[in-house]
């Protein structure tokens, strides 16, 4: 059981990619997780809201498995498939990072300074995090997708506008890493 517990080589996962990829070519569907937002809004009635959410839901039934698939898949490894929470950073970047306030750096994947519980206690960070949310989905919405839609979908039927938002969420992330995020922390 060893091999489950080490992150997989690219020539790994990168074919099992394609495989995904190509069977979701042969049937016709595109993979995306930010689609199942508005499946799961079309599903509450959203459609008597707006034109948007007027589509077959059920043929989207599958995407929503995917993620509730990633979301259960993700808490087994987590939780049962971890050895070590430790995340292997360079100690100039664990360094900068304390220093920035963030105590756990190299402890775990998700600092508990940004995704402890305490969050929803304090007013300012949770008003953050909602502004945050909201941004990531009018972004998602407005590019026509999410990251994995475009980067893995879209990239994969050759689609310009996919390259063209890729390009953008790099150019976005590294914005944010290098001048946003030493603002705000």
């Amino acid at each position: 059981m060893n091999w489950i517990f080490d992150p997989w080589p690219w020539y790994i996962s990168g074919p099992l990619i394609v495989l995904v990829m190509f069977a979701l070519l042969i049937t016709g569907k595109q993979f995306g997780m930010s689609s199942n937002l508005r499946t799961m809004c079309t599903m509450c009635g959203a459609g008597k809201a707006a034109d948007f959410f007027r589509f077959d839901w059920k043929a989207q039934r599958w995407n929503l498995i995917v993620a509730i698939g990633t979301i259960i898949g993700g808490y087994i490894g987590a939780n049962f498939l971890t050895k070590d929470a430790a995340v292997d950073l360079h100690p100039e970047v664990i360094s900068k990072l304390q220093n920035q306030g963030f105590k756990s750096a190299g402890e775990a994947y998700l600092p508990n300074e940004l995704f402890a519980n305490t969050i929803f206690s304090d007013p300012s960070q949770l008003i953050f995090l909602i502004i945050g949310g909201l941004l990531v989905g009018f972004g998602a919405r407005y590019a026509g997708g999410c990251t994995s839609g475009h980067a893995i979908s879209g990239l994969s039927n050759l689609q310009i506008p996919s390259l063209i938002a890729v390009i953008g969420f790099f150019i976005g992330g590294l914005l944010m890493i290098h001048f946003i995020f030493p603002l705000i922390f």
